[in-house]
């Protein structure tokens, strides 16, 4: 995989992209990240994460021509199929392939076709791009290993529903699945900014050597997007390798919860009969005011919303509308536009920044060496966000923020692809196991536990631990298990996967134990009876976990990816 093409996946809350690498690894020092909304007067280099459907539920269009071509839209943007911001439908909950999400018009669609067409788009679009630049050489999606990020502190299965998302946009196949490789967030912005220069951040003291130069400087990434906050911690090692630290932590307070918060304060001003009345008359104007705000809310300055012709009919209707904002604090109507203060606009970052801070001050008290704070993702441009964050941890370390901060997970997430083994360990969110049986023991099997068969006593739903919660796990580390048959007649045998955040659980139907994924492999060789053997190998320093049982005398050998969703 070291030296093929590669190409970034960036999928966000509220924007996304993708970077790529044609060139040889030597070489490879600088991923090319094409830009977007050129012909909408914009050169970004990532795209509204904003999906549009017909009213027969068929793609029209992504991105900023999506954004753009509904919010021109009257009374047919009723019946479109509108949605953004629903990666956030992913997080903190264990998923099943029916989930469904809403659009703006209210109606709901199968959030896997959503985030499909949504791939598949960037899919298409790297390629055609591409091959503009390599003289229109056509290319199809196996010629690329393809690295498809994700937040750290998403649940397991909703990295596998990316994956299975990704797989039916084309991206990889069932028979190649090794050709898509999927990348933490903030591990892809960490790898990136290991390697810059110190005046490629923001900050007032440069030092001589990068981060990567420095072997035992230990620093906390903070990844800042427009739905969470993903917060990781790394030690540098030699030559350059990183080993977690501490497990990822964060919370769903990214830079989509100050927009919220504006749109509730217009909701409050309003009144909320009137509101209700707008949104859904009215959903594309509606978004013509919060992406105003949200190119403003990057800045330090009073806000300036002008107010759409539609809002202003309705709030004409009831009173004059500067008596909207009569008794209002720190915002005010002036000549067709809303104004808001600095101070309000800070207050709608409180919620966001004190998770931050908490999150921050938690780790810090771990005992680390900690030598500075990595700022890095959309939100981290704000300049709200930044000067907080060092007032409140300057005093105790360096407090950084690369220029360009929306490139750094998509640029580390190409030299990921590359070099996989460069976070040489992490930290096990969970404890893994699966369920065995065990020659019972009555001085510590309970009775109510034991199986009888022809070969005698055995104890059931045994919880056998293969790595414990925060353990260290080193990149693509292999655990391998030997196991034999209870029966000497056995002809097949299955694994059943757990886990939990407890560290030590005996038996799998305990409290707090999760039931994972089954993996069953045949023992057609019954020649050697009980004297046979199972190896189950255990691959778990990736961001995903793969068994591989193999039967010793047969040498029959079945895999899996282990499937965290709901079946």
């Amino acid at each position: 995989m070291g030296d093929s093409f590669i190409v970034a996946i960036d999928f966000g809350t509220a924007y996304s992209g993708y970077a790529y690498s044609i060139t040889a690894r030597q070489a490879d020092m600088d991923p090319h990240v094409p830009t977007w909304g050129r012909n909408h007067g914009f050169r970004s280099p990532k795209t509204p994460t904003c999906i549009l459907f017909s009213e027969d539920e068929k793609f029209e269009k992504f991105g900023y021509d999506a954004k753009m071509s509904y919010m021109n839209m009257s009374s047919e943007a009723k019946g479109k199929y509108l949605f953004e911001n629903f990666k956030m439908s992913l997080y903190g909950k264990t998923l099943d392939r029916d989930l469904q999400i809403k659009a703006k018009n209210g109606k709901s669609m199968r959030a896997m076709k959503v985030i499909t067409e949504s791939l598949r788009f960037l899919k298409d679009h790297a390629l055609e791009e591409i091959s503009k630049h390599t003289s229109k050489r056509k290319y199809i999606a196996s010629d690329f290993t393809w690295v498809l990020t994700v937040p750290a502190i998403w649940d397991a299965s909703s990295k596998h529903f990316m994956r299975e998302a990704a797989i039916m946009a084309g991206i990889a196949t069932e028979d190649c699945r090794e050709k898509l490789v999927m990348a933490l967030e903030p591990e892809a912005a960490s790898i990136w900014c290991k390697r810059l220069p110190w005046d490629g951040f923001i900050t007032e003291n440069h030092e001589k050597d990068k981060l990567e130069q420095s072997p035992g400087t230990q620093y906390i990434v903070v990844d800042c997007g427009g739905g969470t906050i993903d917060i990781t911690v790394h030690e540098v090692l030699q030559e350059g390798a990183l080993k977690e630290l501490y497990k990822a932590s964060g919370n769903d307070l990214g830079g989509e919860t100050v927009d919220k918060n504006f749109k509730d304060f217009l909701r409050d001003t309003f009144t909320e009969e009137l509101w209700a009345n707008y949104e859904s008359s009215y959903p594309s104007e509606l978004q013509k005011i919060m992406y105003s705000f949200s190119a403003q809310k990057c800045g330090d300055d009073d806000v300036e919303i002008s107010c759409p012709f539609n809002l202003g009919a309705l709030a004409q209707k009831k009173q004059n509308i500067g008596e909207f904002f009569k008794n209002v604090q720190g915002a005010s109507w002036e000549e067709g536009r809303i104004n808001v203060s600095r101070e309000m606009l800070r207050s709608w970052f409180n919620e966001s920044l004190s998770g931050i801070t908490s999150n921050l001050k938690a780790i810090l008290k771990k005992g680390f060496n900690i030598q500075c704070i990595l700022l890095v993702g959309g939100f981290a441009s704000s300049k709200i966000l930044y000067d907080h964050v060092k007032r409140q941890f300057s005093s105790t370390c360096k407090v950084l923020c690369p220029f360009n901060a929306q490139e750094a997970i998509l640029k580390g997430a190409v030299m990921f692809g590359r070099q996989p083994d460069v976070v040489a360990s992490r930290k096990s969110a969970f404890t893994y196991g699966i369920e065995v049986y065990e020659r019972f023991d009555t001085t510590k099997h309970p009775a109510e536990r034991k199986y009888l068969n022809k070969e005698g006593e055995w104890c059931r739903e045994v919880f056998k631990k293969l790595v414990e919660i925060d353990e260290s796990v080193g990149w693509d580390e292999n655990r391998e298990h030997t196991f034999s048959p209870v029966v000497a007649d056995q002809v097949e045998v299955g694994f059943g996967f757990y886990r939990t955040v407890r560290k030590d659980p005996a038996y799998v139907d305990e409290w707090g134990l999760e039931f994972l994924d089954t993996l069953q492999v045949g023992m057609p060789d019954v020649t050697l009876g009980m004297n046979r053997r199972v190896k189950l190998e255990i691959k778990l320093g990736c961001t995903e976990i793969n068994a591989t049982a193999t039967d010793m005398e047969s040498h029959s050998t079945k895999s899996i990816k282990l499937d965290f969703m709901r079946k």
